[in-house]
């Protein structure tokens, strides 16, 4: 329960707009009897802000008190409602009525003194003196960036006291030869992380890379609807689409040798259209819809390209879905496998290339990681250019994946 105070004003008591009441947040207060406040006022008498600012402070035998109405501290009581205090004269039968204004009184420790001594002071870092200003003066917000900051560094110096201290519990069990041949190991299958699931041990082409492993059976199922504008193209429709560049060339080229059987156009419109969609989906970088690839896109093809072909990333308090460089890769291969199975395991890796935006080296190292192999021919005679094009092929047996020159040579360790 808040009660009045008894204070003394230092400064003009006129200038007193309003009685103090207080409340204790540490308990109630049980005797109000000889109780001394003392309140002071800002001298800034043109500020609007600063003018009306008032603290209040109370000495004990046991413990100091302070209150004040402005900061981080303030009650939100004061402004959503007002409050008078009454001061009745038994003799007159009169009262009169005094505006007043509710204060928070609490302890003040010794820690919140300060220190007259500055040596620790100025035995600190610029950066750990420009933290003490932050969190003396700083705004709420430069106070929670502050807090942040200080439980990462905590968190990271954590972190690393565990890495480090594992990392010797495992060179004292395994030793460094073993290390050593472990890292090598480790190239290969770093590189075979993206790559769609590969059986080393099929006896046919079309059972290394499984067209199920690409497509399962309701994701092929949803795509009919979609892919049914591809069955039954014309060459007209193809020509006004190259003009609008609505997919990418290598559907487009595709498109204009369509087989005569139904099934087999069916199939083959299904495996362009997820093949056109997987490339436009490469391209963007954060997903921030929840259908990425518009609403005539099946909601279970949606699904498999957000939760296979994206990372999760923490970014402004929300968790978003991002293509990274290593989900750009996966992609790329499972392009590949996808167009191995479109061209009767041969395909040209420059006209995929080009649509995807990558350099050619990185094609060849995601093909080459696939354990294709690797030749030149000319350009289809619907391109307009003149070079030589990568084309890869899938073959039994399959060949040796050697990482390419370019990656660090680990040194030899004694």
């Amino acid at each position: 329960m808040a009660a009045a105070a008894r204070w003394c004003y230092r400064g003009d008591p006129q200038e007193a707009q309003s009685a103090p009441l207080v409340q204790f947040s540490n308990g109630k207060l049980q005797n109000s009897e000889n109780m001394d406040f003392t309140l002071y006022k800002s001298k800034d008498a043109i500020n609007p802000r600063k003018k009306h600012q008032r603290i209040l402070t109370l000495e004990t035998d046991r413990l100091s008190y302070v209150g004040k109405n402005f900061g981080s501290g303030v009650l939100k009581c004061n402004s959503l409602c007002r409050y008078f205090v009454g001061v009745l004269d038994k003799d007159a039968g009169q009262m009169e009525v005094y505006n007043a204004e509710l204060f928070n009184m609490q302890p003040l420790l010794s820690d919140d003194l300060i220190d007259d001594d500055l040596s620790e002071y100025q035995n600190k870092s610029y950066r750990e003196k420009v933290d003490s200003c932050i969190e003396a003066f700083g705004t709420n917000k430069q106070k929670r960036a502050l807090n942040s900051r200080r439980m990462h560094q905590v968190g990271s110096e954590t972190l690393n006291v565990a890495v480090t201290k594992a990392a010797e519990n495992i060179i004292e069990t395994k030793g460094v030869a073993a290390l050593v041949s472990d890292a090598a190991q480790d190239d290969v299958q770093d590189v075979s992380l993206f790559l769609p699931p590969c059986q080393e041990d099929a006896d046919r082409p079309e059972n290394v890379y499984r067209f199920e492993d690409i497509l399962s059976p309701a994701e092929y199922e949803a795509l009919q609807t979609p892919a049914a504008a591809f069955v039954s193209i014309t060459p007209e429709a193809i020509l006004k689409k190259t003009e609008e560049k609505s997919h990418c060339s290598f559907v487009l080229e595709e498109l204009k040798s369509m087989p005569p059987s139904e099934d087999s156009s069916d199939h083959k419109a299904r495996c362009l259209w997820f093949l056109d969609a997987l490339i436009k989906f490469s391209f963007q970088k954060v997903i921030k819809k929840k259908h990425a690839m518009g609403p005539d896109c099946p909601h279970i093809i949606n699904s498999k390209l957000m939760k296979n072909f994206t990372a999760l990333t923490y970014n402004n308090g929300s968790i978003q879905n991002l293509i990274s460089a290593s989900m750009k890769a996966k992609i790329t291969a499972y392009v590949i496998a996808l167009a191995l199975h479109i061209n009767n395991f041969q395909t040209d890796l420059t006209v995929l290339q080009r649509d995807m935006k990558l350099r050619e080296n990185r094609i060849l190292e995601i093909a080459k990681a696939m354990r294709l192999k690797i030749s030149k021919r000319k350009g289809p005679s619907g391109l307009t250019d003149d070079e030589d094009h990568k084309l890869a092929t899938l073959s039994l047996p399959l060949p040796v994946y050697k990482p390419s020159g370019s990656q660090r040579k680990r040194k030899k360790m004694k």
